[in-house]
């Protein structure tokens, strides 16, 4: 189950690094639109997101139970965390290009 998780991290990276530069970086998924929006790129994105957070702590949880193994639940826990840096990092790129936007001279 963990791996299906990194499986989902790395096609996401794939298919926004695919999607902004136009060259596959590997990993990403055979069958993305080459036409596909931004809009659509971080909608596919935050949902790669919150379903990588979502594994790890149903992971977590069996775990717990002890119904699961501690090798997959530190790997889903890792995946989340790489994830959630990632989001944080668009996030604050995108706030600080808005504000640089609002500077501009019209």
């Amino acid at each position: 189950m963990a791996n299906t998780s990194i499986g989902n991290a790395l096609a996401a990276y794939g298919n926004a690094a695919k999607a902004l530069t136009g060259v596959d970086q590997g990993g990403g998924d055979a069958t993305a639109e080459a036409g596909q929006s931004f809009g659509d790129m971080l909608k596919k994105a935050a949902t790669d997101s919150v379903k990588t957070g979502a594994d790890s702590e149903k992971l977590s949880l069996l775990a717990t139970a002890g119904k699961a193994n501690v090798t997959d639940v530190v790997t889903a826990v890792s995946a989340a965390e790489v994830t959630l840096q990632a989001v944080t990092a668009v996030r604050d790129k995108v706030v600080s290009a808005y504000q640089e936007i609002l500077r501009m001279p019209i």
